[in-house]
């Protein structure tokens, strides 16, 4: 039976991207296929080699994930493979991770992604939002997106680590979310969890194009990592994904190379919405964040060309609008060429 408090502490549930069943509700003329804009994701998967067919038939060898937690700590900076959890995803840390921290008060430099502070009222927190990042080192939990989602906003190095040690002076917790840090010039504090009071978690789905992979990584103590893969249990990670994951991980050249594309794709996108007269707020090269009295008018324009973007409910002159796929720019630049002229 549900708990009749959890009303109480989770809310109405979340708005996130990548709902196209809803998008087709909502707009059922809309030409298909729906281009998907909306959650910030690579739309350049990464190419893997083939999936082993016994992969699916065993459940996953311990040796394959401690493999890969050795390859995710030298791409992410971490100091060996004992600094790294792996998990089904970050959204599937952010409750773990909270659990861990003493304590009844949490702050989250915002605006950013919602999911950390519905995590943290799971924990039992009272939850903070601000913008005002010296607010963070009063609270016993302290959450940075970096860069950060939506706005691309860089929260510089050496602040992180004078937070971290602010947080680790009290026994709390600052948590760092570099979901986005592989298309970013923010510095990954990684290397520097050894000392605690610090956690950083990298997403792998998104600069590698596969969130439906479902993998992501938090990175702490080794006493930490302990206690999170102690609530994981075994076979956190499914074969295919330590298959694919371990390749990519490693395969730096196509790393490089894929950096330098999103960044020209991100350019050619800022063309695009500077020509039809569109004001932008920052972003990262998986997006760019629209700051504008038009964004509703822009979304709905849009999805009446069958391309969903991510809109926020509290913020209507904002609108997240990501890269599209090779095939799928002709599309958009004949739509937002109708909104300039409309």
């Amino acid at each position: 039976m549900a708990n009749p408090k959890d009303k109480d502490v989770v809310g109405d549930p979340i708005q996130h991207g990548g709902n196209l069943a809803k998008a087709r509700a909502l707009f059922p003329q809309a030409p298909e296929p729906w281009i998907d804009l909306s959650t910030g994701i690579n739309p350049h998967s990464y190419p893997y080699s083939p999936i082993p067919g016994n992969v699916f038939a065993r459940l996953p060898e311990p040796a394959l994930l401690d493999e890969l937690k050795a390859i995710a700590a030298k791409t992410y900076g971490a100091l060996s493979a004992t600094h790294v959890a792996a998990g089904p995803g970050t959204q599937i840390l952010l409750p773990i991770v909270a659990s861990l921290i003493d304590g009844r008060n949490a702050a989250i430099l915002s605006p950013t992604y919602a999911e950390h502070a519905r995590a943290a009222k799971l924990a039992g927190f009272e939850v903070t939002e601000t913008d005002d990042i010296d607010q963070l080192a009063s609270a016993d939990l302290a959450v940075i997106v970096n860069p950060n989602n939506p706005t691309g906003r860089i929260v510089a190095k050496t602040d992180l680590l004078s937070l971290a040690d602010a947080m680790r002076a009290k026994g709390g917790m600052l948590v760092v979310d570099e979901a986005f840090s592989d298309v970013s010039e923010a510095k990954s504090v990684a290397e520097m969890v050894e000392s605690g009071g610090l956690l950083v978690l990298r997403s792998f789905g998104k600069f590698y194009g596969m969130a439906g992979l479902r993998l992501g990584f938090a990175i702490s103590h080794p006493d930490v990592v302990r206690r999170i893969e102690d609530r994981l249990g075994p076979w956190a990670i499914s074969g295919p994904a330590l298959h694919v994951a371990s390749e990519a991980l490693a395969d730096g050249w196509w790393q490089v190379m894929m950096r330098r594309r999103l960044e020209d794709e991100t350019a050619r996108l800022e063309t695009l919405l500077t020509t039809a007269g569109i004001s932008m707020h920052g972003g990262t090269s998986l997006f760019r964040l629209i700051r504008d009295p038009r964004a509703q008018a822009l979304y709905r324009h849009l999805a009446t060309h069958g391309i969903i973007t991510r809109r926020f409910d509290e913020r209507p002159n904002d609108l997240r609008i990501g890269l599209p796929g090779s095939e799928d720019w002709t599309r958009l630049e004949d739509a937002l060429a109708s909104f300039s002229t409309s």
